[in-house]
């Protein structure tokens, strides 16, 4: 009765420890992910500041083709400046050159008025007199030809200079009319340099609004990276809480059960036989395996085999088979879940394929004390208790001692 009570208690501690382990794994849990949240905010600003780099470069792209147009349409209106000038410069020469002509063409029509206004008030009598004057025919034919060439220069003169003053006043007409079409593609190429004008005071604004917006997003991306810092070192330390906390609890229900075994072992003490050593499994005397070289069951070859196997059902009682101390209690590869006993004087003896341990290392058991249970852990193929014994270091036949 007292050994189930204990076993009760052992049971009733392990499980209020499992609910500790749980609940700070929980809280480990929970930290955790605040630590990756963190983290993804973190990643998520990075990425914003990239986007946020690539629009800048792009709108810097952008300002500069812009400026390089405001540049050549500046060059452009410069020309178209310059191609006014000389215009006006033509036309003021064409101006000068229609007063002329019409000076001349004024000129000449006066002396027509005059000859015309002379002739006709002193009739043709002058002229007759030319006429009757000649010396010959040749003459008189001379002298009317003289006259008439003069009326037809008149008239002659007079078309030239009407024609004169059409040509010329057509010739300004043409340059004032160059000229008000380079004027209209100044007044065009004007608005385009304002309305590229107003495309780069925007994009300059663009530009500095992003400046701003990179400068506010890489202090919140270091406030992020910072949060994610202090969150992945809190997640560390719960974690490492945590750890420490089941540990403590194991090296705790460890203790408790090595206690509780080791207070049920004492009062079940087992001895059996005459010999130095009371049997480990008193009642299964049967030997699977005899001490010194066989063939191994796993290997098929010929080895040294350094104990004694006593075959037994799984989770049959082994006992101590002297009194001493246990220097190890624990799995250990080949053999398993195996017990090692110091009884002084060089004397040693090993329990191995345990399916069960009730000791721990540094644990005082008595002769016959119950230590473990029969298993197949480690190399076995089959429930049983390989028992050796060490003398001076040197395993010798475990028969001689029982």
């Amino acid at each position: 009765m007292r050994g189930k009570k204990l076993v009760s208690l052992l049971l009733v501690g392990m499980l209020c420890s499992g609910m500790v382990f749980t609940s700070e794994a929980s809280s480990a849990s929970e930290a955790k992910k605040e630590a990756e949240e963190a983290k993804e905010k973190a990643e998520e600003a990075k990425e914003k500041s990239e986007e946020l780099e690539e629009q800048k470069e792009q709108a810097e792209t952008e300002k500069q083709a812009l400026a390089a147009q405001l540049d050549a349409l500046l060059t452009e209106i410069t020309d178209i400046e310059d191609k006014i000038f000389n215009k006006q410069e033509e036309i003021s020469l064409k101006e000068d050159e229609l007063i002329q002509a019409r000076v001349d063409e004024n000129d000449q029509y006066e002396s027509m008025k005059k000859r015309i206004k002379y002739m006709y008030e002193n009739g043709n009598g002058q002229f007759v007199e030319i006429l009757f004057e000649a010396k010959d025919l040749s003459d008189f034919l001379n002298k009317t030809e003289y006259i008439s060439s003069i009326s037809d220069y008149d008239r002659d003169m007079l078309k030239k200079y009407q024609q004169i003053v059409k040509d010329v006043e057509a010739q300004e007409a043409a340059l004032q009319q160059e000229q008000e079409e380079m004027e209209a593609m100044q007044d065009e190429l004007i608005a385009k340099q304002g309305s590229l004008e107003s495309l780069l005071a925007t994009k300059e604004l663009e530009i500095g609004g992003l400046k701003e917006e990179i400068d506010s997003n890489a202090e919140r991306v270091k406030k992020l990276e910072a949060a994610a810092k202090a969150a992945a070192d809190a997640a560390r330390k719960k974690a490492e809480a945590e750890a420490a906390a089941k540990e403590a609890a194991a090296r705790e229900a460890a203790a408790k059960k090595n206690a509780a075994v080791s207070e049920a072992g004492s009062g079940e003490i087992v001895v059996s036989g005459n010999g130095t050593f009371t049997h480990p499994c008193p009642g299964y005397t049967r030997i699977s395996s005899q001490f010194g070289y066989r063939t191994a069951p796993l290997r098929g070859a010929s080895t040294n085999h350094k104990g004694t196997d006593f075959a037994a059902p799984t989770g049959t009682p082994i006992y101590a088979a002297a009194g001493g101390t246990v220097t190890s209690a624990r799995y250990s590869g080949s053999a398993g879940n195996m017990i090692v006993i110091n009884h002084g004087g060089g004397l040693q003896t090993y329990y191995m394929h345990c399916s069960r341990i009730f000791v721990s290392a540094g644990t005082k058991v008595a002769k016959g004390q119950h230590i473990g249970a029969v298993g197949t852990t480690g190399n076995s193929t089959g429930p049983h208790l390989h028992f050796q014994v060490m003398s001076g270091g040197v395993p010798v036949n475990a028969m001689n001692y029982l």
